[in-house]
Order: C-alpha cells, then structure tokens, then sequence
C-alpha cells in the first residue's frame, strides 16, 4: 500500500489526491474528503491550527495503518494544513483508495473521524479581532468512540 501524509502551511492542491492515488484499475474505488474553513454565520473571520511536528505525522501513519489493516486499502493519502486560514480554505484532505465502493468509504470516515479527535492539532478562531481557542466537540468525539469501540479497543497511539 502507498501512503502519503503530509502537514504544511502552503494550500492544498484540489486535484493531488486523486492523481497519486490513480493505480491503473487496481481500486475499484477513491474516496475523498476536503474540510474547510467554516464562517460560522458569519463571525469567524479566520482560523489558525498548531500541532506537535513529529508526533502529529506519526500518529496520522498509525490511523492509516488501522485502516488499512481493517479495510484492506490500496493508498491513502492525508494532508493538514497549519498555520492561518481564512473562510472557504482548504483545511484538510484525507483520500483512500480499495477494491471496493464501502471500504474505500468506511475507511476515509475512521481516518477523519480519529484525525479530528486523536491527532494533535490545535485550533483557534478569530471572531471580532480577538482569537479564541477552540474546544473539541463532543460529536466528533462521539464518532470517533464509536469507530474505535468497532475496532475492539485498538486506539491509535
């Protein structure tokens, strides 16, 4: 299996996902997710995203592994952005590549899902000229769980 994980300032390329994970007829299948900046309704007028360099791209390797290992994937690719954003940007891309429609489905679902609670990312809003950390959510955390409880308590770590 071919794996690419990055983490950078610079956007992302919309159509570099798709291109790498090509692989001549031998998935049946590439799902992607693209995650952007929010406006909020209107009062987000920026994001900005931390993590821990090293750790982060390790554990972005052992949620891919997972994946693979559950959902027999070909490739899978997944590319974060830090630093400052605004509303519309390109904050995240995760694409798998498998045989099947379900799998290559399931699978991008548990990378995002674990992504947004168990990587270390951390995320701040500017709302009225003044930043503001931003909290986990409990959904996110909520589907995670329900991923993990599936996979019998192998937690990526």
């Amino acid at each position: 299996m071919k794996v690419h994980i990055a983490i950078q300032e610079d956007p992302l390329e919309r159509a570099a996902a798709q291109a790498w994970l090509h692989d001549q007829g031998l998935s049946g299948a590439i799902v992607q997710f693209s995650g952007h900046v929010r406006d909020e309704k209107g009062r987000v007028e920026a994001l900005h995203l931390e993590h821990y360099p090293g750790m982060t791209e390790r554990l972005l390797g052992t949620i891919v592994e997972h994946s693979a290992a559950r959902w027999h994937l070909n490739g899978a690719w997944v590319v974060h952005r830090v630093g400052t954003m605004t509303q519309g940007d390109e904050i995240v891309q995760v694409a798998v590549s498998a045989e099947h429609r379900q799998a290559a489905f399931d699978a991008c679902a548990y990378i995002m899902d674990v992504l947004k609670t168990r990587a270390p990312f951390w995320k701040k809003e500017l709302i009225d000229g003044q930043w503001h950390w931003v909290e986990a959510r409990e959904s996110d955390a909520l589907a995670a769980a329900a991923w993990l409880a599936e996979t019998q308590g192998h937690e990526p770590r």
